[in-house]
């Protein structure tokens, strides 16, 4: 009896749990070459639960990161199959190429550790970034504050290469902002508050269009750029915790930044998507389940919550 409960228990294992482990993060169609990977679905909010937003989409081997927050490179390592996962385009030294919607900290603050940790783990090109008037600025700041660090690393003891430090920066606007062999990166003015530039974007690629909206208020931009797109990544907050637990000056300041429950279900209903995941998720409470029916009041498809490591 014993052996037979051991070897079932084996069997158990190898063959149940992987699989398991496998379905909690993994909605994707394993036949597309295009796959949306959530990095991060927080916010400012030090939620240990979800990393500072970012996403990255994956094109065969190659991987475009959208915003660098807290822990991106991190969240990126562990779908990476050094820490078991299934996405080489996801360890760190193949971290190349990065679009920041805009500069504010939630979205940022994971930078230099994508500018300097893929280069110690043996980056050797210089990470690529596209982001708004004042990019930079940022990045140069940066190699500032790190100065030391990086001229240990290149005159010290430790073996490193001379290139994977470095960073070129595009500063963009509307319009196509880079292009290759495997997919076409589009950018697209949205309003966030009084922030001076936020970028959505839309990539499309060999097999699939998906547009990440950034952080904005209610846009028909947004409407029209992910009209029958194949994913559309967008921030939410839930309404009816905006009215709970929020104060009169929060109240505003979100709704002029910010795009609720409802709001997002509208623009979901004008685009048609084949599928809308929430990101930088203002949850106030809510269970997934709550935030899904506020947008089921205006919108009747496909609809996830986004969670870190899901890949869609």
């Amino acid at each position: 009896m014993l052996r037979q409960f051991s070897y079932q228990a084996i069997l158990f294992f190898l063959f149940f749990l992987p699989v398991h482990a496998q379905d909690a993060g993994t909605l994707a169609d394993t036949a597309h070459r295009t796959k949306l990977i959530i990095l991060g679905s927080g916010n400012p909010n030090p939620d240990p639960d979800h990393a500072g937003p970012a996403v990255a989409i994956v094109v065969d081997g190659q991987a475009y990161l959208v915003d660098a927050g807290t822990g991106v490179v991190r969240s990126a390592a562990r779908l990476s199959p050094r820490y078991g996962g299934a996405f080489p385009a996801l360890s760190a030294r193949k971290l190349t190429r990065v679009f920041l919607t805009h500069l504010h900290s939630d979205h940022t603050i994971g930078l230099p550790d994508l500018m300097l940790t893929p280069w110690v783990m043996g980056r050797d090109e210089p990470l690529q970034l596209f982001g708004p008037d004042g990019s930079a600025e940022m990045v140069r700041n940066l190699q500032k504050a790190y100065a030391e660090d990086i001229r240990y690393r290149l005159y010290g003891e430790e073996p490193a290469n001379t290139a994977g430090w470095r960073v070129q920066v595009s500063e963009v606007a509307e319009g196509t902002v880079y292009e290759d062999s495997l997919v076409r990166v589009e950018a697209f003015a949205v309003p966030h508050g009084s922030w001076p530039v936020a970028l959505a974007y839309r990539f499309t690629t060999p097999d699939r269009v998906i547009v990440v909206s950034g952080d904005t208020r209610p846009s028909p931009v947004i409407a029209e750029i992910a009209r029958g797109a194949d994913i559309l990544v967008h921030e939410v907050y839930y309404a009816e915790g905006l009215e709970d637990r929020r104060r009169s000056a929060w109240q505003s300041y979100h709704r002029a930044h910010h795009t609720s429950t409802h709001e997002l279900g509208r623009i979901a209903a004008e685009a048609r998507p084949g599928l809308v995941v929430l990101y930088h998720i203002l949850y106030w409470g809510a269970t997934p389940a709550q935030l899904i029916e506020e947008i089921r009041s205006e919108y009747d498809g496909p609809v996830e919550v986004g969670v870190d490591g899901g890949v869609y």
